[in-house]
């Protein structure tokens, strides 16, 4: 009977501490919010096209020298104009990438087009891992490939 009491007196103190103390909201439900409102929160609509550079767990020899010439060009000339993200396809659960845009590969570049928040279409950059030892060809190659899709 004493356990009983001890036990009962002690959950009655820690749910005392736990309601005195302030709780903070850090995702996932909000009974404050609507359905809608949830998803906008959980899932924001993207405001900008994307560059997105895809990689597995088994980089390719080129792979890091293509994604630093990537992020030289995107901070040199389109940092204010598109969004840059750099995501492991294999690691990331909670969106199917390989699925959505055909990933296999080490490393995928792939422009993602973005209009009043909707995606309208995507576009696959090929071979660029074969062209960071020459940085101008390179620029030349990335910069007309993002331009041509993206501006239009």
């Amino acid at each position: 009977m004493k356990k009983i009491t001890l036990s009962i007196c002690t959950a009655i103190m820690l749910w005392h501490n736990a309601s005195a103390s302030e709780l903070i909201y850090e995702g996932g439900y909000n009974p404050n919010m609507n359905l809608e409102q949830y998803f906008e929160t959980a899932y924001p609509k993207p405001q900008r096209s994307i560059i997105y550079i895809f990689t597995n767990n088994q980089p390719c020899y080129g792979c890091p020298q293509t994604i630093n010439l990537i992020q030289r060009y995107y901070n040199e000339l389109y940092n204010n104009i598109y969004d840059l993200q750099i995501i492991n396809y294999e690691q990331d659960r909670e969106y199917n990438y390989i699925q959505a845009y055909q990933l296999s590969n080490p490393i995928e570049i792939v422009l993602v087009k973005v209009q009043d928040g909707e995606q309208t279409g995507y576009k696959k950059l090929y071979n660029l891992q074969f062209q960071y030892d020459d940085p101008m060809s390179f620029k030349e190659t990335f910069v007309n490939d993002v331009n041509s899709y993206l501006q239009n």
